[in-house]
């Protein structure tokens, strides 16, 4: 039982370390074909045709990208087996807002998937009058702001945010893994926040977005990702020892 533990708790150190990485490769493509993410700011027409020329390969590299994050969710329960006993209602709070980061994100991304293709084929098609082209433009602009910018970017990554927080304040209190941890996590999570400041920008033009945060939250998530797979894997092999 106890040497089943031990591999079940390696499995999840090599979850957090592997990943982020694996996020990486989906996003990497989108930015090589899709100009992601600076598309998502530009003129919903330009978008469309932009997705259009993309064909099946871009909507089948939106999909994994969507997909890739859900083994995270072995990985978020593993945390809150080891810190439900001293803090419960931390724990149950903080594994709540992990799986509820991943499903915003998923929502966010598949409508790359399953909604966007059929608007942009819409657009694209010769016979589409005018008319319908208006149409297709405001029904972009509505998903894309609801379940891109609200659902996915907004409530995603701050739930993400929520989630990093609480599990830094949980090794912080409870010397889980080494409170270097700890810090790092509450800095990421400070960076990340301050990433939000461009979504409101999109609505509020008095905001104004802080310039490469969104870029630094991101590389300070997958670092701080990697450190807590890395502490988790180590923790195994002593428990083995």
């Amino acid at each position: 039982m106890k040497n089943e533990s031990i591999k079940w708790s390696l499995y999840m150190g090599i979850i957090f370390v592997l990943v982020p990485f694996l996020i990486q490769i989906p996003y990497t493509i989108l930015i090589i074909n899709f100009q992601y993410p600076d598309i998502l700011r530009k003129p919903a027409e330009t978008i469309l045709m932009d997705f259009h020329k993309g064909g099946s390969f871009l909507v089948w590299t939106w999909w994994f990208f969507g997909i890739s994050g859900l083994p995270l969710i072995f990985g978020y329960f593993h945390l809150y087996q080891h810190t439900k006993d001293k803090n419960p209602l931390l724990s149950l709070a903080t594994v709540t807002f992990g799986i509820s980061s991943l499903f915003f994100q998923l929502i966010g991304l598949l409508r790359w998937v399953f909604v966007i293709p059929v608007l942009a084929n819409l657009y694209a098609d010769p016979l589409s009058s005018d008319l319908v082209k208006e149409a297709v433009i405001v029904n972009f602009q509505s998903i894309h702001l609801l379940f891109g910018v609200l659902i996915g970017e907004h409530l995603g990554q701050l739930f993400t945010i929520f989630w990093m927080l609480m599990v830094s304040i949980s090794i912080w209190k409870d010397f889980v893994f080494p409170r270097w941890i700890a810090v790092f996590g509450m800095f990421s999570s400070l960076v990340y926040l301050l990433a939000q400041w461009e979504l409101f920008a999109i609505v509020i033009p008095e905001v104004r977005e802080i310039p490469l945060t969104g870029l630094l939250g991101s590389l300070c998530w997958l670092l701080w990702m990697v450190s807590v797979g890395i502490q988790i894997i180590k923790k195994s092999f002593e428990n083995n020892s």
